[in-house]
Order: C-alpha cells, then structure tokens, then sequence
C-alpha cells in the first residue's frame, strides 16, 4: 500500500510523472483492487478511488455515474479485473475502462436533462393533478431515465396510490390528458410512460485502436 500511495501521488497532474486522466484513474483502481488490502469492500474503495483521481486530473470536482455505471456492466468488469490480474499487461484494461469511463458521461448527461425535464413538468403541472397522480408521478420519476422501461400499468397505479380501479381509470387519463403520461395499448394491455425526452444510453467499448463502438 505505500508504493500504491507513492505511485498515487507521484501521477498526479502537477507531480513529477503525471499521467492522462483516464489512464491513471484506470490504474489506480485497478492497482489497489489488485493489492485488496481489506477483507471487505475493497471494490467499493477502488471505485472511489478511480473518481478521486479523475476529479485531481481534471483539477475540480466531478459529477460523473462512474461507479453506477461500472456496476451496471458488472459481469464484463469482474471479467476484466480478473484477466488483468494475471498479467502486466493491462491494455484491454485501459480500454475497457475508457468505453466505461464515455458511457458513464453519456448516463451522467441524461440523467442531468432527465431531472430538468422533470422539474420543467412538475411546474407545468402544479395546481393541476391531485394527491393520487403526484403520488405515482414522483414514484415514476424516483426510478430515473430508466426506470419503468415496461411502463405503469393500471393495476401498479392502484398498488402505488390506493384507488380504485375506477379512480385509476380516471387518474390516469387525465393525465394523459394533459401531456403528463403517453399511452400505449388498451385496456388492461394499456401501459403508461412519463412523457419526457428519453435517449437511451447504449454499453461502449473501446477498441484496439482506440476507436469508441457501441454495442
């Protein structure tokens, strides 16, 4: 751990062997995974870790989903911490955290214009639903921009808000109505989404030669 922590100093950007940002992130969190110096959570501390050398490279704090976002891609990163622990050549590392490092800004984004969006529909709303409709809206807002990807159904509104299948009926068109939730199918096939702009984030590799492909 103390020849991590001189490395750690040594590459920062104003040190004498300074590294890119992205590289020494990926190293670092790789290095001290690779040290494991306690019995638990040290994936949650390499995870930290990486942030905080991003943020010192960057030279001002970060506001980046990077270890939610490496824990989306949990199988691939296990696979690569694994196959870089069996060697010192740590290439496909580097890449592998560069494509995670890309997705984690483009999920970073979207949730950034997910949150305008929502406070931008809020407002619009304001006055306008009752106490049932603000219930499920929130709760459909809490899950993020990727949250209910099969839509709310008449039966969870019910579970979420306590009304009847008729109120349901009610509530729920209304806020179709009035441009809160779009609609598609009928009856009880019908499923309701937040009407909100929503691009979804696609898993980035970064290949060999450093060319950025989506999968």
């Amino acid at each position: 751990m103390n020849r991590f922590l001189e490395w750690f100093a040594r590459t920062r950007r104003d040190a004498q062997q300074p590294l890119s940002a992205l590289t020494r992130a990926a190293v670092a969190q790789l290095y001290f995974e690779s040290i494991h110096p306690f019995e638990d959570g040290n994936g949650r501390i390499g995870r930290a870790i990486a942030e905080k050398s991003l943020a010192e490279s960057l030279g001002q704090p970060t506001l980046i989903t990077l270890a939610a976002t490496i824990l989306l891609r949990r199988k691939s990163y296990y696979e690569a911490l694994e196959a870089a622990n069996k060697q010192n050549e740590i290439t496909n590392w580097l890449a592998w955290f560069a494509g995670i490092a890309i997705e984690a800004q483009r999920r970073t984004i979207a949730l950034a214009e997910f949150l305008i969006d929502k406070t931008k529909q809020l407002d619009r709303l304001k006055g306008e639903q009752n106490e049932r409709q603000t219930k499920a809206l929130l709760r459909m807002f809490r899950e993020g921009p990727e949250g209910f990807q099969v839509g709310l159904s008449a039966g969870k509104y019910t579970a979420i808000t306590g009304a009847s299948p008729a109120t349901t009926t009610r509530d729920l068109s209304d806020l179709v109505s009035k441009g809160a939730l779009t609609r598609d199918g009928e009856l009880r096939h019908a499923r309701y989404r937040l009407n909100v702009p929503r691009s979804p984030v696609r898993q980035v590799n970064v290949n060999e030669q450093g060319e950025v492909v989506e999968v």
